[in-house]
């Protein structure tokens, strides 16, 4: 598919709370690197740079981050702040507390309750920001997330967050947090082929609740926080030839199809690829195309993948 005037305005919009946003976005993770974290070859900052001016100019005006997304040398909300600052008034930059990573790139003790006001300010000050549009509370296991999630509540009171959202749950834990504050955003993993009765349930209740629902790794599948195999099902194949579209637009695209309240963030360091991405927000899928990726995405293979 031809990408040379396609901007995100051709995803459509969802609205986060009173934020309106493009329903394809960025995620910042792999800015800061060749993969996730620690885990590659540190980016090339000029080229991290550009690729978030770019998004910018493609309409694309929702960037998904975290403080704890760096590498050896790369921090993905330094990047923002540098590439972005004096931001954009549509700019809205999402990001996320709860886990904790020692400046060696190792793994913490996930936050307490009350550790998560340190960690809104340290995203805070990276952003160069007085107010972060949507924070979003990543689950790390615990059984409840009540009094994590009211914390954030109280820092929304206090003005510090305008939006509250979370990730990485199950369907009780959204009727938890939302008998404690709004929640505007759901962040779970979630894409072709990652398919569990739960994560359908949450899909559903978000778009029966109007909540965005914001599936990360929906393109990596289970290459997760490394990126894609390059490994596609002969099925997405097919389907990308028919359009002259690439496995990874249509994977996009069938993500997006799922209800008008799903939002895609795929991350890329990589102009080209950003490109294609924002392009894949105008690919339409025929219902028979649509309906033999579903029946992939059911398959007893894809399940036990989940």
């Amino acid at each position: 598919m031809s990408e040379q005037t396609i901007t995100a305005q051709a995803a459509g919009t969802w609205t986060l709370g009173d934020l309106p946003v493009r329903r394809v976005g960025l995620g910042a993770m792999r800015l800061t690197g060749s993969a996730a974290f620690h885990l590659g070859v540190p980016s090339d900052r000029a080229r991290s740079l550009a690729v978030l001016r770019r998004a910018v100019e493609l309409g694309v005006n929702h960037i998904d981050t975290a403080a704890f997304y760096f590498s050896a040398l790369r921090s993905s909300n330094e990047l923002i702040n540098t590439a972005l600052a004096p931001y954009p008034e549509d700019l809205v930059v999402v990001t996320k507390v709860g886990p904790h990573r020692e400046f060696s790139g190792e793994w913490g003790t996930a936050a307490r309750p009350e550790d998560l006001r340190g960690q809104v300010e340290e995203n805070l000050r990276q952003l160069g920001r007085d107010h972060l549009d949507v924070v979003n509370l990543r689950r790390m296991r615990q059984d409840s997330i009540a009094e994590h999630f009211g914390a954030l509540a109280d820092l929304r009171t206090e003005g510090l967050i305008r939006h509250l959202g979370i990730s990485e749950v199950e369907p009780r834990h959204l009727a938890e947090a939302t008998a404690i504050a709004p929640v505007v955003c759901v962040q779970n993993r979630y894409g072709l082929g990652l398919h569990s009765p739960q994560g359908e349930e949450v899909l559903r209740l978000c778009g029966e609740q109007g909540i965005a629902f914001v599936p990360y790794y929906s393109v990596a599948g289970q290459g997760g926080p490394h990126g894609a195999t390059g490994e596609h099902d002969a099925e997405v194949a097919a389907v990308a030839r028919a359009h002259d579209a690439t496995p990874t637009q249509v994977r996009i695209a069938w993500t997006l199809g799922r209800g008008p309240h799903v939002l895609a963030i795929p991350g890329t360091g990589d102009p080209d690829h950003l490109a294609q991405n924002v392009a894949a927000g105008a690919l339409r899928l025929t219902p028979d195309e649509t309906a033999r990726l579903d029946e992939l995405h059911r398959a007893p293979a894809a399940v036990a993948r989940a």
